[in-house]
């Protein structure tokens, strides 16, 4: 992963609106969230909502599809895995230091 990728993720969630809206949709899985159910569960207006959701569509970290009428955001997990494998590479200077973040964040992060 280049690093300007990671800088532009880690920019996106440098904020405090942004991290929560994106921890949120983390939560929710694959079947990801509506617009209505994030604006109404952090009480923000719609169109701040959309402006952070922008930011981190931008950054790849959340996706966007059509069902219907609704639309459905979900967290990039594989966006969210390759910056946390790109944090941890070469963690401990090679040597075992007891925490796989990226196995770990693989096997568990996106399975519902």
């Amino acid at each position: 992963m280049h690093e300007s990728i990671v800088v532009r993720a880690l920019a996106a969630l440098a904020q405090p609106l942004r991290l929560q809206l994106f921890r949120a949709l983390v939560v929710a899985g694959r079947r990801g969230m509506t617009p209505g159910t994030m604006a109404q569960g952090l009480g923000i207006s719609p169109s701040s909502l959309s402006f952070h959701l922008k930011e981190l569509m931008n950054a790849g970290l959340v996706t966007q599809e059509r069902a219907s009428r609704n639309l459905i955001y979900r967290a990039a997990y594989d966006r969210m895995n390759a910056v946390l494998g790109y944090l941890t590479d070469n963690c401990c200077d090679g040597t075992a230091c007891g925490v796989d973040v990226p196995a770990m964040a693989t096997a568990t992060c996106g399975a519902d």
